[in-house]
């Protein structure tokens, strides 16, 4: 990654140029069998298009808030670097009531209610499917992102002092969410190449980095497992050795 990184969307430009067609996440969900790779190009598609999606037509601002109700899992990364390229604050967990827009899970829909804005729902379904029947007073993020842009541009550059993320009691800026990125991976010694294998929840800010940001930082990818509880030790250590696990935070 480039020393000039100052946001968590440079981090990813500078992945996608160096080596587009690299893993950048895999994703299991032990709960249902689901196992979802996305290289570092399939990522920022998705990203772009969510950020035009966020920008277009959800009329998302730099500074608007975005409370984000949703597990660890890619499309919860995804949605994380589309508030960041967009200058949108992820406020994980955060009170619908206090967002601008509120992006949520099927388990959090009541609670997303409170949110005065807009409101996107996810399935959370295999290959990213759409819910059966839309929730009422959201809109289906599967029906509304594929036609949207592949490539984004922000109307307002994202300024690295700018909010980007709060989790857990505690707020960033982008600089000092990447700053703090770049410490984690120092600490767990990340390279490039480094596969993290992480079952933490996105709910705190250690879950977040060994999960998202330090492998970003680093140039290396991560092994989400979602419900890692379910999988026995044996399917584990295979899990291990096939996806070529270098560091696990589990």
């Amino acid at each position: 990654m480039n020393a000039t990184d100052r946001t968590p969307a440079d981090l990813l430009r500078s992945a996608l140029a160096a080596d587009p067609g690299r893993p950048l996440v895999t994703f299991y969900d032990d709960a249902t069998g689901e196992r979802v790779e996305l290289s570092v190009a399939t990522f920022a598609n998705w990203v772009a298009k969510t950020a035009n999606l966020l920008q277009g037509d959800l009329g998302a601002e730099p500074g608007d808030r975005l409370a984000l109700l949703l597990p660890a899992h890619w499309q919860s990364a995804v949605w994380l670097l589309a508030c960041h390229s967009v200058g949108v604050v992820a406020a994980v967990d955060g009170p619908p009531g206090d967002a601008d827009l509120v992006v949520s899970g099927p388990d959090e829909l009541e609670r997303a209610l409170e949110c005065g804005g807009e409101r996107v729902a996810l399935a959370l379904r295999p290959l990213g499917g759409r819910f059966p029947q839309p929730p009422a007073g959201f809109a289906d993020y599967a029906v509304e992102v594929p036609g949207q842009g592949d490539r984004f541009a922000p109307f307002v550059p994202v300024e690295a002092g700018g909010p980007a993320l709060a989790v857990g009691g505690e707020e960033f800026t982008h600089a000092e969410l990447v700053e703090r990125a770049r410490e984690d991976a120092a600490k767990l010694g990340l390279g490039e190449g480094s596969r993290v294998l992480s079952g933490l929840g996105y709910d705190t800010w250690e879950g977040l980095s060994a999960g998202l940001y330090a492998a970003l930082a680093a140039g290396a990818s991560v092994v989400l497992c979602r419900n890692l509880d379910r999988l026995p030790a044996d399917a584990l250590a295979q899990r291990t050795e096939s996806e070529r696990v270098t560091h696990t935070a589990a």
